[in-house]
């Protein structure tokens, strides 16, 4: 969902934005990926997967109307920060946002997701070095927009990425993306979305396929859907139990890259696809 928010913008703003879209993306999933369930439900051959794909349902309108977190996997935080050209700031909008998450993550609640690569120690807040992850952006005009997209582990851990030499053939990447989903198997709870990055540098790819998972499932070209299709014959199915819905969207972002290089990142999301923006005119 995106939030219009017609308030001046301003540390305490942030904040009360950073919660609420939070709040939001934990319990309310996007239209085109309600629907897209649904038509999958309808439409699944396999008793087991239909069943899985109800209870999906039923989950998501359950988180809805009760207010609570649809997973028990609240992610690592990811944040989009879109700033227009001429607005100016006299506060630091990263802290404002890291206070939102510590007090989403007491009141929602979220559970502490957020620990040391190395010791493991949990911080207790989703908060840490480097954490939340926070993109900055710029647009016309002197709004501002913030999005977050909460990524659980389970989805997270399937990613993959590959530096492939520059003469490969599109059909050779399609191949590599199909071999992803297949060798995940059902640990990112299908069917999934699939986000893509071709091209850009090593680092660049991976941001892009988790990007991708931003767009509308309904805006796939003829190629996204090739792939889908593809994917969608390995009959993983509905949890990984079988059946027609291993993936409901496949979104693929590129850029421009080294003459010598061809990076390609595959981000796979769960059914949970979750984000939430709000979005401040000024």
């Amino acid at each position: 969902m995106e939030f219009i928010c017609d308030k001046e913008i301003t540390y305490d703003t942030v904040v009360k934005a950073t919660y609420t879209i939070l709040k939001d993306s934990q319990t309310n999933l996007p239209e085109d990926i309600i629907d897209a369930l649904k038509t999958a439900k309808k439409d699944e051959m396999s008793d087991l997967g239909k069943a899985h794909l109800n209870a999906i349902i039923d989950n998501i309108e359950l988180s809805s109307q009760k207010g609570i977190p649809m997973c028990q996997d609240t992610g690592i935080l990811v944040f989009y920060v879109d700033i227009g050209k001429s607005l100016t700031l006299n506060f630091d909008i990263s802290d404002a946002i890291k206070r939102g998450v510590d007090k989403a993550t007491k009141q929602i609640p979220l559970r502490p997701n957020s620990v040391h690569p190395i010791t493991r120690i949990n911080s207790g807040n989703n908060l840490g070095e480097g954490i939340p992850d926070i993109n900055f952006d710029v647009f016309d005009g002197s709004g501002l927009k913030l999005t977050v997209a909460p990524k659980g582990a389970g989805s997270e851990n399937m990613s993959a990425l590959r530096m492939f030499n520059p003469n490969t053939p599109i059909s050779t990447i399609d191949d590599f993306i199909v071999e992803t989903v297949l060798n995940a198997g059902g640990m990112p709870c299908p069917p999934v979305i699939v986000g893509v990055g071709i091209g850009g540098s090593f680092d660049k790819s991976a941001r892009l396929s988790k990007k991708a998972l931003l767009r509308d499932i309904n805006s796939m070209n003829t190629h996204e859907l090739s792939v889908l299709k593809k994917i969608n014959s390995l009959g993983i199915g509905p949890m990984g139990t079988g059946g027609k819905y291993t993936a409901i969207g496949v979104l693929i972002n590129k850029a421009f890259c080294h003459t010598a290089s061809l990076p390609v990142a595959i981000n796979i999301q769960c059914w949970a696809n979750r984000h939430s923006s709000i979005l401040f005119e000024a």
